[in-house]
């Protein structure tokens, strides 16, 4: 349950443009439907997207919002059809294809757009989809800088099959906070990788995809979402000052 929040309903039919590996493309949809966490004295918004197996109520997502809201950054939320559909029937669907989403996100954009200094960003797949549209919309000014919590730059046990094409030459300012020990891409793993200059790091101590530690670690799971609210309100703060 949402502590605190304002719904922005589904809108008609909207037609958006955008960018997407070099090539335009224009798209129809239905605007998804923004439920928003306000800070007291927010300096800035973030829309956060849900990873690809959990909706944006998760546990993860939960305390996250909180944790951000507490460090004066509003919080607009969203969920993928897929997801959406799961509500209403319970049945579990994967994830479509990463590039299928980004219409959606850019249409949650539009209608958050106007709601101040402006960051997108996103858990595993959710961070990974606004990644994908963030130099578009930087390009236009409607974003100030991307976030990522635990980005899936590889699936489990499969390191060659590596989703850091579009991170090469990416413009817009990308923070990725990532746990020591995620699955999805480790520090080992990203050294090896040619990302660009925009991109930049906090590592979460003995963190695992959810940035939970291991119990005899000495870091707990409180502390490491903590140290990651913590990350992200310096970055929203770094360019919005």
């Amino acid at each position: 349950m949402w502590s605190s929040f304002e719904r922005t309903p589904y809108c008609v039919t909207g037609r958006v443009t955008l960018r997407n590996n070099s090539k335009l493309a224009t798209v129809h949809k239905t605007v998804p439907e923004l439920r928003i966490d306000r800070a007291k004295s927010a300096r800035a918004m973030l829309i956060l997207a849900h990873g690809a197996g959990a909706p944006m109520d998760s546990p993860f997502m939960e305390t996250m919002v909180t944790l951000l809201v507490e460090r004066n950054i509003n919080v607009a939320r969203f969920e993928f059809s897929y997801m959406a559909k799961r509500r209403i029937d319970q049945k579990r669907r994967p994830a479509p294809k990463a590039d299928t989403l980004i219409s959606a996100y850019a249409s949650a954009l539009m209608v958050a757009a106007s709601d101040g200094p402006l960051f997108i960003g996103g858990k595993s797949m959710g961070g990974r989809i606004a990644t994908m549209l963030a130099d578009d919309a930087y390009s236009k000014r409607q974003i100030r800088g991307a976030i990522c919590l635990g980005y899936p730059f590889h699936p489990p046990n499969k390191p060659e099959q590596t989703r850091t094409g579009h991170l090469s030459d990416l413009k817009a300012p990308l923070l990725i906070v990532q746990g020591e020990r995620d699955p999805f891409g480790t520090a080992t793993d990203v050294a090896t990788y040619t990302l660009s200059p925009r991109v930049r790091f906090v590592w979460v101590p003995d963190g695992d995809h959810d940035l939970g530690p291991r119990g005899a670690s000495g870091y707990t799971r409180k502390s490491n979402l903590a140290h990651a609210a913590d990350a992200i309100a310096a970055f929203v703060a770094e360019f919005t000052d």
